[in-house]
């Protein structure tokens, strides 16, 4: 699996145990995590907004049809090797990562919550993550950028 993480801080475990779980997928090829611009911070909260890519592997097959209504004539079509509708399956049976909060035919979207007591203080935070996971590549509707 192809993973970039130039765009992402690196903040967020949940997005971590993600990215980790999109490693062991044989149908995942490519992975892309970047920071969303909704992460905020302030004394009391923390949130953390991420935006997961996800390029499934693609298979060839082979559609035979007629020109004309006649001559019979044999196509290659590639398509993915999974769905997002997939991928939601194989995460809800994850104990560590379970179903998403919120899931439809283009988007995956994660959010967590917990408490944060950094050491030598007596108030802590709370840490708010919310990811969204897209799929990228043929057939998604989104191009991925060349550059």
């Amino acid at each position: 699996m192809e993973l970039d993480t130039s765009s992402w801080s690196g903040e967020g475990d949940f997005t971590q145990t993600l990215i980790d779980f999109f490693g062991n997928l044989d149908k995942v090829t490519f992975v892309r995590v970047e920071d969303a611009r909704s992460s905020r911070s302030d004394v009391e909260y923390n949130f953390i907004s991420n935006e997961v890519y996800v390029r499934f592997r693609t298979c060839d097959r082979q559609i035979r049809s007629r020109l004309l209504g006649i001559f019979p004539v044999a196509r290659i079509v590639t398509e993915p090797a999974s769905s997002l509708t997939e991928l939601e399956h194989a995460l809800s049976g994850c104990q560590e990562i379970g179903p998403p909060d919120y899931a439809d035919t283009s988007m995956l979207q994660y959010l967590r919550t917990k408490r944060v007591v950094p050491p030598y203080q007596t108030r802590g935070y709370k840490l708010v993550e919310l990811i969204r996971i897209y799929e990228v590549g043929a057939g998604s509707g989104f191009q991925e950028e060349e550059g």
